[in-house]
């Protein structure tokens, strides 16, 4: 039994340090690209703050992901290996190519794919509540930032001309960049976390005939994710340099200002997504339209989306999505064909 748990666990930190790696760039891309925090620091300061994000405030989304789009009693140790790999291998296409990607979307598609194949997807979650919660919050993210840059940011700088370059002499306020990077973390921490952690709960409680709804699932949801959550440092580690690079300095010049103020709509608009409905939601596109708000306001509409990381970014966001949800219901028909997967359906 304990070598059959094994290697979604792996697979599972493996789709981790994936993780890791992309949601290192919306974290502290705007700290980096500002020159407020030294690279080598990252990740070790990224994965704390995703683990007490993950154990204070993950809870909703990982129920979601455990069993809130396909019945939790379908995810036996082949289901979801084949469903974390399907992600991480999508994810692992993103990071090669230096391209930030949503974790949550891939994952939502890829346990949405098994779920169709087997005539078990939970259609009204899917369709009423996490694929209008993706189209909504990242026009919130930049219709935010584009107000605040538009209104009060030129506002004040017409007004007050060099008083944010003052800002840079002012150590308090290097801290409070550093901080909302940390608060962006731990948003983190808070939904993504639980791509892995969800459905490997779940796993757990089958392969174990644990009761689902019972005490036991949070018990094993937090140890779960006390194993997983560290996983993201090491991808911080290892992909973390040229996705930070990419937005944090590629897209538009951002200051300290702008900085700590796309930290805090990012992290709060996924933070709410988290805590109220648990719906997983992409962190990478709330932030990467903030940047894109700001750059608007700096450059105009034209200039902003003909730069060659724009473009890139819509299309990888379109590919990778796809790549999980297909090679999640290829080897699903694999896996039932030779019998692995035992499905009641």
């Amino acid at each position: 039994m304990l070598n059959g748990l094994l290697l979604p666990f792996l697979v599972a930190m493996f789709l981790a340090i994936n993780m890791g790696g992309s949601g290192t760039s919306p974290s502290f891309a705007t700290a980096y690209g500002s020159g407020m925090l030294r690279r080598d620091l990252i990740p070790g300061l990224f994965g704390l703050c995703v683990l007490v994000g993950a154990l204070l405030a993950g809870k909703n989304t990982a129920i979601t992901l455990g069993k809130g789009i396909i019945p939790a009693d379908s995810l036996n140790y082949v289901l979801t290996t084949i469903i974390l790999f399907s992600v991480a291998l999508s994810l692992l296409f993103a990071n090669l190519l230096g391209v930030p990607q949503s974790t949550s979307q891939s994952t939502v598609l890829a346990l949405a794919a098994p779920a169709h194949y087997m005539g078990q997807l939970n259609s009204t979650k899917l369709f009423t509540e996490i694929i209008p919660t993706w189209i909504i919050l990242p026009i919130i993210s930049f219709g935010i930032m584009y107000l605040i840059s538009m209104v009060s940011i030129r506002r004040f700088d017409i007004k007050h001309p060099g008083y944010f370059l003052t800002l840079k002499r002012q150590s308090l306020f290097r801290w409070v960049v550093i901080i909302t990077s940390c608060y962006v973390a731990f948003s983190i921490g808070s939904n993504n976390v639980a791509n892995a952690s969800g459905p490997i709960t779940s796993m757990i409680t089958n392969e174990l005939h644990i009761n689902p709804t019972g005490g036991n699932f949070v018990l094993i949801m937090i140890l779960g994710t006390l194993i997983i959550a560290p996983s993201f440092a090491i991808g911080s580690s290892v992909f973390g340099r040229k996705l930070i690079v990419k937005t944090g300095t590629e897209i538009t010049d951002i200051g300290k200002v702008e900085a700590s103020i796309i930290s805090v709509i990012t992290a709060t608009l996924l933070l709410s997504a988290s805590i109220s409905r648990g719906i997983p939601t992409s962190l990478v596109q709330l932030n990467t339209f903030a940047i894109l708000a700001l750059s608007v306001s700096k450059k105009g509409w034209k200039e902003t989306f003909a730069n060659k990381v724009v473009k890139r970014l819509w299309l990888i966001w379109f590919i990778a999505p796809i790549v999980s949800f297909s090679l999640s219901y290829f080897l699903t028909i694999l896996a039932d064909q030779a019998g692995m997967l035992h499905l009641r359906y």
